[in-house]
């Protein structure tokens, strides 16, 4: 049962077998110890990730490079993420979320401390920041997808609204073409299908 703090060789993620959910969970502030606000999550739908929730809402989710650092395992048993155990005894790795909800992955070599990841990183890690039929380039703006243009609203709170990206024209099912989008984060599958026999 992991606190803030995932040590190599833990596991977080999902149990089947017991339907536990072990999970990261934040201090209330830097000097009180008590549950926080913040939750890191894997969440077990079709392709698993990580999810930094704020009172239970999602507000980040994890991506390639987040993927590049953690062994997953996803069998019929369990789905987690866990770090690598080394056999160099003179260096230890931890994952550790702290009060304000921020992963940071951290290295002890020696006496010596190195930062091997942190997030959120930048403008495009908040959950769904640009909405359906869009995407955060690396400026951090929000573009359409080819085929979608900005215009229409949708509702942000009680009191805002923001442009979201609709289709130029309508659907044509006699197309059988993909367009091929590179350096993307895979949408979640939570209401998705996905077929990763698919090549």
């Amino acid at each position: 049962y992991p606190t803030d703090i995932l040590l190599p060789g833990m596991k977080l993620g999902w149990d089947r077998t017991k339907n536990l959910n072990k999970k990261l969970t934040s201090w209330s502030s830097s000097t009180d110890p008590s549950s926080g606000s913040h939750i890191f999550a894997i969440e077990n739908w079709t392709v698993s990730h990580g999810l930094l929730l704020y009172t239970d809402q999602p507000e980040y989710r994890t991506g390639p490079s987040y993927s590049n650092l953690v062994n997953i395992t996803e069998t019929e048993d369990e789905i987690s993420h866990s770090l690598n155990i080394t056999t160099n005894i003179s260096s230890i790795s931890l994952l550790r979320m702290n009060s304000f909800g921020a992963l940071r992955l951290t290295e002890f070599i020696g006496g010596e401390r190195h930062i091997l990841f942190h997030f959120p990183d930048d403008m495009c890690d908040p959950y769904n920041t640009c909405g359906d039929n869009s995407y955060c380039n690396t400026s951090g703006k929000c573009v359409c997808l080819a085929g979608f243009k900005w215009g229409g609203e949708y509702a942000v709170g009680l009191t805002k609204s923001e442009q979201r990206c609709v289709r130029k024209s309508q659907l044509s099912c006699q197309e059988k073409e993909f367009k091929k989008i590179s350096n993307m984060k895979l949408p979640d599958t939570q209401y998705k299908i996905l077929d990763t026999k698919v090549g």
